[in-house]
């Protein structure tokens, strides 16, 4: 069948399920702008609403399907407004508001249709709720801020399911991997979790993860509006603002507000991590086949306290502040910077062996290396071709910063260790950067988390009967205890080095060996961990 160009030409169901069976989705592109003008085509069709509704359930699995390889395009990395993808996130999101649409213009009929019709209010709330949520996903995906607006329209759809009375009716859906149904409020409540998790925060994996667990986790949660007065680190939800959840102790106690409650899904979470202890896969708990440990339990602990105890996290408040903070993300840099001097591995004469020495040549022996002299560390970095970058300051807690930059720059990630010198301070600190948002005029807002202590530099290098006596040293960085912040002493080193019990050479003037104990975090490119001193 030749498809027409104008879809309204469509007569009956069979036709838009040939045109869905024969598009290549395998070119996300064309087949997208095809479901799109579908889409808008079926709004205009003479097909009655049942058989409207018939179409729109038999395309879900397509659109999801090629949605997802569109949005695959720019998931991977945060989205600047003036890149190449902005056009796709643009045409994701289109899709997403026309599918929504499409089955809100399907409730606004059935109010003059017949009884069973009515019948599917449920479904028409819990689909609506889902896609106008997949909008708000999708601009988590990309790491951009939300348009102003998008939040009001989910909680007004919400509402609406509540006066019709259908926000706890459960209907069937296919595209729910574990319960294969869900109701308006499960849908409401799984965009609510996802917003908990700190989703400018998450890699791709990651956040295809929390998804797909915040449809599974939605049932054990509630909303209520009434409850007793009680931690005012609980959640709460104005449904008259333009945002999610918040800390009732920072937005009050308002007529209307919904209070979230998660305590049955924290008894759900510790079960699921016992069972990993017991050797139990990820998959066989429901929580996907791709789901890989350790990586799967980290992420599950992380995200306990957010949705198991209905509680905010932040253990320091944040405070307005102006400023500028340098920051460089190189890790040779860093440590320059750091340090205030240049890195030289202990044994660099035994890595010189085949070289000459001009000491000796000079002066018949070989003289002591000399101190290495403090320098203008950002002179020198910079002089070296290494980049340190101004930020501007919106806000910071003790444990950390929420920065803006305003201009385009150096390539940041997230969880990537970063040096930072804040504005009133002279010692870089370190920091690994928690999230990245870009807003619409292209200022990339970043939160960075500082690592708790004053660093300071070391050589280390592995041990082991396979470690020659030249292996090189390599850079890593100590942090002391603070036990005010219940911070043990800890080493930063590269990623990949940690392993449980290994033990390394660290040399600081004068050599030790350490067993490195427990990881404390990993990021794109370190790892933190705690460690013991080893007799010699």
């Amino acid at each position: 069948m030749e498809t027409p160009l104008n879809y309204t030409e469509l007569r009956s169901v069979d036709q838009y399920r040939k045109l869905l069976r024969n598009l290549h989705t395998l070119n996300a592109g064309e087949s997208h702008a095809t479901l799109v003008r579908m889409l808008e085509g079926l709004l205009a069709s003479p097909l009655g609403p049942e058989e409207q509704l018939e179409v729109l359930e038999s395309a879900r699995q397509t659109i999801t399907f090629v949605q997802h390889e569109m949005s695959s395009r720019y998931a991977a990395h945060p989205l600047p407004p003036d890149s190449a993808e902005d056009a796709t996130l643009r045409q994701v999101v289109k899709l997403w508001t026309a599918l929504s649409t499409a089955y809100a213009r399907l409730a606004e009929h059935s109010g003059s249709t017949g009884d069973e019709f009515r019948a599917q209010w449920p479904l028409l709330a819990q689909r609506r709720i889902q896609y106008l949520g997949q909008v708000i996903i999708e601009y988590f995906r990309a790491h951009r801020a939300e348009p102003p607006g998008a939040w009001q329209v989910v909680h007004a759809a919400y509402q609406e399911a509540e006066r019709a009375g259908v926000t706890h009716s459960r209907v069937i859906d296919p595209l729910n991997n574990t319960w294969k149904a869900q109701s308006p409020d499960e849908a409401y409540i799984a965009l609510l979790l996802i917003d908990l998790t700190n989703p400018y925060g998450r890699n791709q994996r990651e956040l295809n993860w929390i998804c797909r667990w915040a449809q599974r986790f939605a049932p054990y949660c509630i909303l209520q509006s009434e409850w007793d007065k009680d931690d005012a680190r609980a959640y709460g939800l104005d449904l008259n603002e333009d945002h999610g959840l918040r800390p009732i102790a920072l937005i009050g106690t308002r007529p209307g507000m919904r209070r979230f409650d998660g305590h049955r899904l924290a008894a759900q979470i510790k079960a699921m991590l016992a069972e990993f202890k017991q050797g139990t896969t990820p998959a066989s708990l429901g929580l996907g086949d791709d789901c890989a440990q350790p990586a799967c339990a980290r992420l599950l602990v992380s995200l306990y306290r957010p949705w198991g105890m209905s509680a905010a996290g932040r253990r320091f408040p944040r405070r307005s502040k102006r400023g500028g903070n340098f920051i460089s993300t190189d890790w040779e840099a860093i440590g320059l910077l750091v340090s205030g001097r240049e890195f030289v591995p202990p044994n660099r004469r035994q890595l010189m062996s085949n070289r000459y020495d001009m000491n000796v040549l000079t002066f018949g022996a070989r003289a002591d290396d000399e101190t290495q002299p403090d320098l203008d560390a950002e002179a020198e970095a910079r002089r070296r071709g290494f980049i340190i970058e101004e930020w501007a300051t919106v806000d910071h807690s003790v444990s950390g910063f929420r920065l803006q930059r305003r201009h385009p720059g150096q390539r940041i990630e997230h969880h990537q260790l970063v040096g930072i010198k804040p504005g009133d301070g002279n010692q870089y600190l370190l920091g690994q950067v928690s999230w990245l948002m870009y807003e619409p005029d292209g200022t990339l807002m970043a939160g960075i988390h500082l690592l708790s202590g004053l660093p300071s530099s070391v050589a280390i290098r592995g041990t082991g009967i396979n470690v020659a006596s030249h292996e090189p040293y390599i850079q890593g960085f100590m942090l002391p205890e603070i036990a005010a912040m219940r911070a043990p002493a800890s080493i930063v080193l590269p990623a990949g080095w940690f392993q449980a019990d290994r033990v390394l050479e660290l040399h600081t003037g004068e050599s030790r060996q350490v067993r490195l104990t427990s990881l404390v975090a990993r990021g794109t490119n370190f790892d933190q961990a705690t460690y013991e001193s080893v007799a010699t």
